[in-house]
């Protein structure tokens, strides 16, 4: 009888994993890693780069569990076959003891760790691997492949976490890949993980104001060590760093300023760092003059009258400033230098047809005393708008899948339709317009 009510029992234990929801052996794992406490401690043991290695094993292995047997793709009946039935189960997530699983078009989305075997896993691990390369550098490609196993996983938990909205996590795993990445192993990090993550912490200090001096710190790094993206959008969110700390530090202002201007310096043509400046002159007290952008950028022309990436900036400030007559000076040196650039061609159109409607504007909001009067202004605003159009031709035969230029062209010669060819072309432009639309 006994014997009987063994071997029932062993069948239940062999069934429970498809029954029951899914399973860590949390218990086995605290074990491995209470062991791995007392070898480090051991005289002998604690100082071989193997004890130490061996350490970085177990504590990666008691942080991937809950999540390293998951895969993007899982239909739900295999998620089910292999973790159990979930505790929670909605059409948007299903919940286990360990993970939370989003779902889409009922496969496995997504995934966030709600539980841990020991939440300081990582940095433990990390640190175990600094170690071992100190007491044996010989071991470096073994350390490496361990270490690159903390890396993609906190790749994959980044990429996760960002798809799900959970930015603080994916903002940590940044910072952890970068710290794996700075073991000797790697000869220099990527400091485009550093960037990643100060960038998020930059978004979260809108909710979370301690967040900034997080970012500032990280951004601030990876400038130091030559790291800036290629468009130069750091400075604009070191920028919002040092501008979200003003409450505690007024020269905080005046740091972010000096940000915006070692930005525009750099990189002239960036939209942010500029409309950041003009955010910052106008709005803040002391901080300067809009014009005074203008001096910076004609200074650095003296030196390099041919950059076209300077008129571009010189343009954007001008357009901001409302002047729209040097703005549109600017941007014809940028098509005079570079005839084939896409942006150039298309911002030259764009700020002639605004300057057209500011026109337009001036006159619909005037008492003309004459019809004379009249047609005079609505040439004069005719003639501007008719001046646009070329260029965003231009725009449109190098660029011809750029739904915004058929748009504005297409507005264009509907209001010029009166005139010459104009609703022929509104015509052409119309068609080009649903097509890439998809509307015919």
């Amino acid at each position: 009888m006994k014997r009987v009510l063994l071997v029932a029992m062993a069948a239940m234990i062999l069934l429970a994993p498809a029954a029951n929801a899914q399973k860590v052996n949390d218990v086995s794992l605290k074990l491995k890693l209470e062991k791995s406490d007392v070898e480090i401690k051991d005289a002998k043991k604690g100082a071989k780069a193997a004890t130490w290695m061996n350490r970085a094993k177990v504590y990666f292995e008691s942080l991937q569990a809950p999540t390293k047997d998951l895969f993007a793709g899982w239909d739900m009946a295999f998620l089910k076959s292999m973790l159990g039935e979930p505790s929670k189960k909605t059409d948007a997530y299903w919940q286990y003891p360990w993970v939370k699983i989003y779902l889409k078009n009922n496969k496995v989305w997504a995934w966030e760790q709600t539980q841990y075997v020991d939440k300081n896993a990582a940095k433990v691990a990390i640190e175990a691997l600094a170690k071992a390369y100190e007491l044996d550098p010989k071991q470096a490609p073994k350390i490496k492949a361990l270490l690159d196993n903390i890396i993609n996983f906190h790749n994959q938990v980044a990429t996760v976490s960002y798809d799900i909205q959970r930015y603080e996590k994916a903002q940590q795993a940044y910072e952890t890949i970068f710290e794996a990445q700075s073991n000797p192993v790697y000869g220099q990090p990527d400091y485009h993980n550093l960037y990643s993550a100060g960038l998020l912490a930059t978004y979260l200090g809108a909710k979370k104001p301690e967040m900034f001096a997080r970012g500032e710190k990280l951004l601030t790094t990876a400038l130091a060590n030559g790291y800036a993206d290629e468009k130069g959008d750091i400075y604009y969110y070191l920028f919002h760093c040092y501008y979200g700390q003003k409450a505690a530090d007024k020269e905080n202002v005046i740091k972010a300023k000096n940000a915006l201007l070692q930005g525009i310096e750099k990189f002239p043509m960036n939209e942010r760092v500029l409309d950041g400046l003009m955010q910052l002159y106008t709005s803040e007290e002391g901080v300067g003059d809009p014009a005074d952008l203008v001096s910076l950028i004609e200074k650095a022309l003296q030196n390099d009258p041919k950059n076209a990436d300077l008129w571009f900036g010189r343009g954007r400030v001008f357009y901001k400033l409302k002047n729209y007559d040097e703005c549109i000076n600017s941007f014809q040196k940028v098509v005079e230098i570079k005839p084939d650039s896409f942006d150039g061609n298309y911002y030259l159109a764009l700020f002639i047809m605004a300057k057209g409607d500011e026109l337009r504007k001036a006159a619909s909001q005037t008492d003309f005393k004459s019809r004379a009067d009249f047609d005079a202004a609505y040439a004069k605003v005719f003639d501007t708008y008719k001046k646009a159009v070329p260029w965003f031709e231009k725009a449109h035969e190098l660029k011809p899948d750029h739904l915004d230029t058929v748009d504005c062209l297409k507005s264009l010669c509907f209001r010029l339709r009166e005139e010459g060819d104009y609703m022929t072309k509104y015509e052409k432009y119309n068609s080009i317009f649903k097509k890439l639309k998809g509307i015919e």
